[in-house]
């Protein structure tokens, strides 16, 4: 008993001077330090936009509740759940996640144990034995094994520093695949609603035609008016009639894709006929240096730069020596009833230290690379903040303007439906030609159709600044390292 404490405190000891060996060791490489970003004071669309105050952090993550649409409201729900383009990205984190696990792993000892048995024969003739039978061997065995790779270095460290950041990536990116999936939702459901209106304009114009080609009727019969007033009366009659039905195709392609981003089937999901009636909300923009924090696809493209930059440092570490500590020991004999037995004891440890000293260029061609790396990295950070400050700009202009002209087309409708009442009244009295009537009556509709047409794609530019500015999300939602331990 005394010589069993005695070989498990000297082993203690071996791995307590091991670990303190570990704790001084540095780690090479560069230490990471988020590169620099394009960045301006403001964005040049800001004047007249709504500046950002607390209260705009109501709707954080379920921004689309500014719409005030329940049935919007409902569709973005199914988007988490059911879509299978956000549950791969999700499983694509959870890949992630279980590297850091692996990785980390390498830090501790890795031990083994095993049982096995042998029954084997010698041969007769070895050893100058020419006259023996051989002999028939039992081995029992039991051994144990640990091998510990010292992180001298830091290779292992910044190696697991480099799938942290892997794995922190991985999560802005599928926050962005949740924004993006959103995005294009909310898009296609203001389109289709905006066709819904297009289609409910093309109903009233369809009556308005038919009570016009009714009168023309009415006329032609009492010799007032010609025949031609007839063919042109009849002619846009069903020429609105199939561009109203012409619509439908475009609602069903909108329809089954917001099917498809719920995770349903086509066929198994209608969108009642409801016009658009809705207007933007204000939309506080914040400053420029926010996009930094708010866009997952940057926070995705940051964590990226860092995960390269710790693999300079692994690559570094190749030059310098390797040391492991291993011991075996276990029990071992060729009698069953002996086996367990102190005198059947058999154990080994020490240490090894391993150094490349010729290698071809490979690890200077790894660390070059891994350079080179890095740099791509940083390019693609500081592109995706200028892309990011692009889209917010093109969405800030694009409502800017579109609120103009919807204020513009507002008052041609106007001017447009009065016409048609004047028109109309005047080819009643027979101071004007159906043709007058035929032109005032198309251009009303087309004016009704411009004016709903702007009211769409004010609100689509409305969805994608939301977007443009991280739809609510923030970089301190991404997992913390001990997090990504804690959900192993």
């Amino acid at each position: 008993m005394t010589g069993t404490l005695g070989w498990t405190g000297a082993w203690r000891a071996r791995l307590a001077l091991a670990a303190m060996t570990l704790l001084a060791g540095c780690a090479v490489g560069p230490d990471y330090q988020r590169p620099e970003a394009p960045m301006t004071a403001t964005f040049k669309e800001i004047d007249g936009w709504k500046a950002a105050t607390p209260a705009d952090e109501a709707h954080r993550g379920d921004w689309w509740e500014v719409y005030n649409d329940p049935k919007l409201s409902e569709l973005e729900q199914q988007v988490n759940v059911s879509n299978q383009n956000l549950l791969a990205a999700e499983a694509q984190f959870r890949q992630a996640r279980a590297v850091v696990g692996s990785a980390r792993a390498a830090l501790f000892p890795q031990v083994a144990v095993g049982v096995s048995f042998a029954r084997s024969h010698q041969s007769g003739t070895l050893h100058n034995n020419l006259g023996g039978s051989g002999t028939d061997v039992s081995d029992y065995a039991m051994p144990l094994s640990i091998n510990w790779e010292l992180d001298l270095w830091g290779r292992i460290r910044r190696n697991v520093e480099s799938n942290e950041a892997s794995a922190q990536a991985s999560a802005a990116d599928v926050e962005s695949a949740r924004l993006s999936l959103q995005a294009d939702l909310a898009s296609n459901y203001f389109q289709l609603r905006s066709i819904d209106a297009d289609r409910a304009i093309f109903d009233n114009s369809i009556e308005a035609f038919e009570r016009s080609l009714k009168l023309t009727r009415s006329r032609y019969a009492g010799g007032i008016a010609s025949r031609d007033d007839v063919a042109q009366a009849q002619t846009q009659l069903e020429s609105t009639r199939a561009q109203a039905i012409d619509l439908g195709v475009q609602r069903a392609a909108l329809e089954n894709a917001i099917a498809v981003l719920i995770g349903v089937p086509p066929a198994a999901f209608s969108l009642p006929v409801m016009p658009l009636d809705a207007e933007p909300p204000p939309i506080p923009v914040g400053v420029p240096s926010q996009l930094l924090e708010r866009r997952p696809d940057i926070a995705a493209a940051e964590r990226t730069v860092a995960a390269a930059n710790a693999q300079v440092g692994v690559a570094i570490a190749a030059y310098y020596p390797t040391v492991t500590l291993s011991a075996s020991g276990g029990f071992e004999s060729s009698h069953i009833d002996q086996w367990f037995t102190w005198p059947s004891r058999f154990y080994s440890v020490g240490p090894a230290v391993s150094e490349t000293i010729y290698d071809g260029g490979f690890r200077a061609s790894q660390t070059e690379a891994a350079r080179a790396q890095y740099d791509t990295t940083v390019a693609d950070y500081r592109q995706s903040v200028l892309t990011a400050f692009q889209q917010v700009e093109n969405n800030m202009a694009a409502l800017r303007i579109l609120e103009q002209e919807a204020a513009v087309t507002a008052v041609a409708v106007g001017a447009a439906r009065e016409s048609v009442a004047l028109t109309t009244n005047r080819y009643k009295e027979g101071a004007a030609s159906y043709l007058d009537v035929v032109v005032v009556q198309a251009a009303a509709l087309n004016n009704e159709r411009s004016a709903n047409d702007v009211r769409g794609r004010r609100l689509v530019a409305s969805v994608q600044l939301i977007q443009a500015l991280g739809g609510g999300w923030d970089a301190s939602d991404l997992p913390t390292p001990s997090e990504l331990v804690a959900e192993d």
